[in-house]
């Protein structure tokens, strides 16, 4: 599954994110709602979302080091970054994936 900002569906995307969930666990429905609505409310340009089903793929955990899910892999800009969990935290979320943002609260 691929979500894409409005603005922007090319390869050239400011921000890119990958994340990885198993099925439709709770978890994985928690975080894949969750970095939707961080993307949607904080990101200030355009960003691409690419989540991988492990139990579909598993082969594809191997590429991003993935040893546990979810997980959700910010590709670009670089250096890569990685956040474990539901990301429910936003804070952290923003934090841990060095995302630029809009002014936090709007």
């Amino acid at each position: 599954m691929n979500i894409s900002d409005s603005s922007d569906t090319s390869p050239t995307t400011e921000l890119k994110l990958r994340l990885y969930v198993a099925g439709q666990s709770p978890k994985s429905v928690l975080a894949i709602a969750n970095l939707k609505k961080i993307c949607e409310t904080y990101i200030k340009g355009p960003y691409f979302i690419e989540v991988v089903d492990l139990l579909e793929n598993p082969h594809l955990a191997k590429h991003d080091q993935i040893l546990a899910i979810p997980t959700v892999v910010r590709s670009l800009p670089q250096p890569v970054r990685k956040i474990i969990g539901d990301l429910s935290n936003t804070s952290r979320v923003l934090a841990g994936l060095n995302i630029p943002v809009l002014a936090l609260g709007s």
